[in-house]
């Protein structure tokens, strides 16, 4: 006797629109966690420079006032001490910030972003590092200017952990119908590492974020095939 309970419906064969859809679905669900995950970065930076720092402004602004009446050698350089403990929170506080969000995206644009970011990395790993931008602003929207962003991170981060490089540039060309932004070093060359394997999740999600945004990610070998470029290409929406 057959069963009239109802039964599962099957699932979609490789190939059908059911895999068509899920796709689309968990392409907008990656959409919004990222513009979620974006929005609270963007949210803690701000809470970090409007408590954290302007405490830590006015406490050195106090100790300053403090030590004009310090008169005791080991007084004044217990002071010293202190002043110099309180200018090391507030420069990582800064860094915490810039790591979380860079305001220069919002107010004065992509461009400006990517250069600071390219100049603070490479004084901080000692490598020759450089970014190449147009000399017109570019026209982009917040997402595209985040994914360019993140993009140059991603990069600067690989570069560092796997190309074994002396020297990286950053480019970021503009003819009008889509921005691309690449990030070449002079390193060993791509490694296992790129856009598909299952143990980079920061160089898939990029990936995804491209995807979600009309474009897409490569990881490949440098010009002439010296060291690895990773590439990151939008298309330009017509209003």
């Amino acid at each position: 006797m057959k069963s009239s309970a109802p039964q599962p419906p099957e699932p979609p064969e490789p190939g059908t629109d059911g895999d068509a859809t899920r796709a689309a679905e968990l392409t907008e669900l990656l959409g919004h966690m990222t513009a979620c995950w974006d929005d609270e970065r963007r949210q803690l930076a701000r809470k970090l420079h409007d408590s954290l720092g302007s405490s830590m402004t006015a406490l050195t602004m106090h100790l300053a006032l403090l030590s004009q009446h310090l008169h005791e050698q080991p007084q004044r350089d217990r002071a010293a001490q202190m002043k110099q403990l309180l200018n090391n929170v507030i420069e990582t506080n800064r860094k915490m910030q810039l790591a979380l969000w860079n305001d220069k995206l919002e107010f004065l644009g992509a461009q400006a972003a990517i250069s600071e970011l390219v100049m603070e990395w490479g004084r901080e790993h000692g490598i020759k590092a450089r970014a190449s931008l147009p000399d017109d602003d570019l026209e982009a929207t917040r997402e595209q200017g985040v994914a360019l962003l993140r993009c140059t991170e991603e990069g600067l981060r690989n570069v560092h952990a796997h190309a074994q490089a002396s020297e990286v540039e950053v480019i970021l060309d503009d003819d009008g119908d889509q921005a691309m932004l690449t990030v070449r070093d002079n390193g060993v060359g791509p490694t296992a590492c790129g856009p598909d394997s299952l143990s980079c999740h920061g160089l898939r999600l990029l990936r995804e974020r491209a995807r979600l945004l009309g474009g897409s990610l490569t990881l490949g070998p440098g010009p002439d095939g010296k060291g690895a470029a990773l590439t990151l290409i939008l298309p330009k929406k017509q209003n």
